[in-house]
């Protein structure tokens, strides 16, 4: 499998170690690379801060490809389909949408349920393990 976007739905349970990390782990090992949008920098550092985790968040930013977030992705984002996706959770879809018909993505690993639908909707598979 060649690529997984991440979102910090995602990452940030890893992050803090939750019941589930090792789940979405293993499935994060089944891809070669993940990807993600700028946005996630902005939102891991800052749960990484806020849990006194900020080191470990910058080890886990280290492992995911960034896409740029530019006007014209503001712009995507603004009109994207569905419109109820959240405005930060669009920003992430649209960057999954753009890595996706750029064969970079082959899926999403994201718990946002409006964020999964949106995906759905834009027909990119959602990984989503829970824990057994």
């Amino acid at each position: 499998m060649a690529g997984l976007y991440v979102d910090t739905s995602a990452v940030g349970r890893v992050l803090l170690d939750e019941p589930d990390a090792g789940a979405i782990l293993d499935v994060i090992g089944l891809y070669e690379v993940r990807w993600s949008s700028a946005l996630l920098v902005v939102e891991l550092r800052r749960l990484g801060v806020k849990a006194g985790l900020a080191d470990a968040a910058e080890e886990v930013l280290g492992t995911v490809r960034l896409l740029d977030l530019d006007m014209a992705a503001v712009e995507r984002a603004s009109r994207i389909e569905p419109v109820k996706v959240r405005s930060l959770d669009a920003i992430h879809l649209d960057a999954a949408v753009v890595l996706a018909r750029r064969g970079d993505v082959d899926a999403v690993l994201t718990y946002d349920r409006q964020l999964q639908a949106g995906c759905v909707h834009h027909g990119l598979a959602v990984e989503a393990p829970s824990i057994a």
